[in-house]
């Protein structure tokens, strides 16, 4: 590494939130006035696959270039099994992440639930935005506030750093839902570092944005009672759901440890 992307590199965890705030507002841009309707979602979905693919041509050739040691982080995606085992997992991990938040702010202020109603209409618009909160969004964001900022530095310790820096920015480009968006972006960032793979961490996201729009279809239908609050926003899903995201959790990694142990296999056989 040459002088100059030695003295780069302590900025890139800044530059690369510059940068998701900038693509992560601009494609937001098209749905940000009253009542979207279809259209501006759809370009909103547009905006933000060129956003994503600029994204990963500057993940994948640039950056490599100034900072050799980003390479450790290659794009390869996982086997579909990976996929399917981690998006099981994601449920788990969203109903963890409410009750965690629930009783941290708990502990410093008094919080007043109401049950969770959804009419119909507010469901299709859930159900018209949950098209780019699970497909586009998770990979946007991941690549910009995990991929882009930590995969510069070689030590683990400094991931770990950058990680909790990326996780508080991203907290605050969510606003309203801040402890609930820092606790997940710590999540996926300690993904990100432990498995090397970018795409680990996009799973869960949209697994767990996915879990969230099925939920709300569950309220709608009135098969349970669920509680939430506005500030911070946390939704605790009820007894039933939290059986049933273990039961997908327990076979998502069955899946996990059975695809790793015939991956070990495969590695012995060609030793």
């Amino acid at each position: 590494m040459n002088k100059a992307a030695s003295l780069f590199k302590p900025l890139m965890p800044i530059l690369s939130a510059v940068y998701g705030f900038v693509v992560i507002y601009v494609t937001a841009l098209p749905v940000s006035g009253d009542n979207p309707t279809f259209w501006d979602e759809f370009l909103t979905w547009l905006i933000t696959l060129a956003a994503i693919a600029l994204t990963l041509f500057l993940v994948h050739r640039v950056e490599p270039k100034v900072f050799p040691t980003a390479k450790q982080f290659p794009l390869k995606l996982p086997k579909i099994a990976v996929i399917v085992g981690l998006l099981l997992i994601a449920p788990l991990w969203l109903v963890a992440e409410e009750y965690i938040v629930y009783g941290v702010t708990s502990l410093v202020s008094t919080i007043q639930l109401k049950p969770l109603t959804y009419t119909t209409a507010e469901l299709k618009e859930d159900l018209l935005s949950s098209v780019h909160a699970v497909l586009l969004a998770p990979i946007l964001e991941e690549l910009c506030f995990r991929q882009m900022a930590i995969s510069p530095f070689r030590r683990r310790g400094a991931q770990i750093v950058v990680c909790v820096v990326m996780a508080v920015l991203f907290g605050m480009l969510h606003v309203r839902n801040f402890p609930g968006a820092f606790i997940s972006a710590m999540f996926y960032g300690l993904v990100f570092i432990w498995s090397r793979n970018i795409w680990y961490s996009v799973t869960l996201h949209a697994g767990s944005n996915l879990a969230a729009t099925l939920l709300a279809v569950y309220c709608w239908l009135q098969l349970g009672d669920m509680q939430m609050t506005s500030i911070p926003v946390i939704i605790l899903p009820d007894l039933k759901v939290i059986i049933a995201s273990l039961v997908l959790a327990i076979a998502g990694i069955f899946i996990l440890k059975k695809q790793l142990i015939k991956s070990n296999i495969n590695k012995n056989d060609t030793l």
